[in-house]
């Protein structure tokens, strides 16, 4: 193995504190998707930088996937791709307190469409994708143990032009439904908070006016498909506790094992549309186990010796 190889390989597995047993899986599962990502976007023939939307609920492994083909594509083939959270583009703890008082309060809490700042997002689009971009883009940045956007100088800066941006989201294609299916409440929250379904509607317009537009952006999809939502909760409390360990004092944002489950069900209705549709309509999809492993993809990738 080249040097170069080992050393891009060892700070990835320090930075995100992983064991080396990920190198194996990320061969087995990952390398043959860089390679259809790279295959994509070079023979779109004008080579402007590609845009890439990565699906998959809260604790399914989006951003250590996004964080590894960043560093492989650019190790190992010389292309520059970066990673976007959606999570990042969350309005900030203020605007949704006055989203809170003017239009329904279960908008104070970050998650669904509508929470987000789509004005943002699809600037810093603008931006990343713009071909042949010299200068320099600001990317917000969303501190989840303080519940806010943190201030500009704290934004990540990429300098430079771009060949491949990956967007990672929960929600990332989900469509709005119909009145029939927002008349029936699929949780508690659902129905003791929101009994006239205004907050559904709410987040069902945000995905009409403002996410179906940011699809038709998107050039390739790829899915980490959990087996269902009821994984969901136990992923991202392991999300929540390493939030605690990290957060240095500020806790603001981190939730006992109560609020989580109270947290865990503005997530469930798009979470299982995702989940249901989603597997038959995105370009490569990987199939989870309740441990997270993968079990299955397509392509029909798999575990090599």
């Amino acid at each position: 193995m080249a040097d170069n190889t080992v050393a891009w390989q060892k700070a990835f597995l320090d930075q995100h504190q992983l064991d080396a047993a990920y190198l194996h899986h990320a061969q087995c599962w990952f390398e043959p998707l860089a390679a259809a990502l790279l295959a994509h976007r070079n023979g779109a023939g004008a080579r402007r930088p590609m845009l890439v939307a990565v699906n998959g609920s809260q604790g399914s492994g989006k951003s250590t996937l996004c964080a590894w083909l960043c560093a492989h594509l650019q190790a190992e083939q010389g292309v520059r791709a970066i990673s976007i959270s959606l999570d990042d583009f969350y309005l900030t703890r203020a605007q949704r307190l006055e989203l809170a008082a003017t239009v329904h309060p279960l908008l104070a809490t970050r998650g669904v469409p509508g929470t987000h700042d789509m004005h943002l997002l699809n600037n810093t689009l603008d931006a990343l994708l713009a071909p042949g971009r010299a200068g320099a883009v600001s990317v917000p940045r969303f501190d989840k143990a303080r519940d806010d956007r943190r201030v500009p100088p704290h934004w990540d800066t990429v300098a430079g032009a771009v060949d491949i941006v990956l967007l990672e989201g929960w929600c990332m294609g989900a469509r709005p439904e119909t009145t029939a299916a927002l008349a029936h409440a699929v949780n508690p929250l659902e129905r003791e908070e929101d009994p006239d379904g205004s907050w559904r509607g709410y987040v069902n317009n945000a995905l009409l006016c403002d996410y179906l537009p940011l699809y038709e952006r998107v050039n390739q999809w790829v899915m980490l498909a959990a087996p269902s939502f009821d994984c969901v909760y136990h992923w991202r409390l392991e999300q929540e506790r390493k939030l605690a360990v990290g957060a240095r004092g500020d806790t603001t944002g981190v939730m006992t094992e109560l609020q989580l489950a109270r947290f865990v069900q503005f997530y469930q209705r798009l979470t299982e549309q995702c989940i249901a549709r989603l597997p038959t309509v995105v370009d490569y999809l990987y199939t989870l186990d309740a441990q997270r492993a993968i079990v299955a993809s397509r392509p029909q990738w798999g575990m090599v010796s």
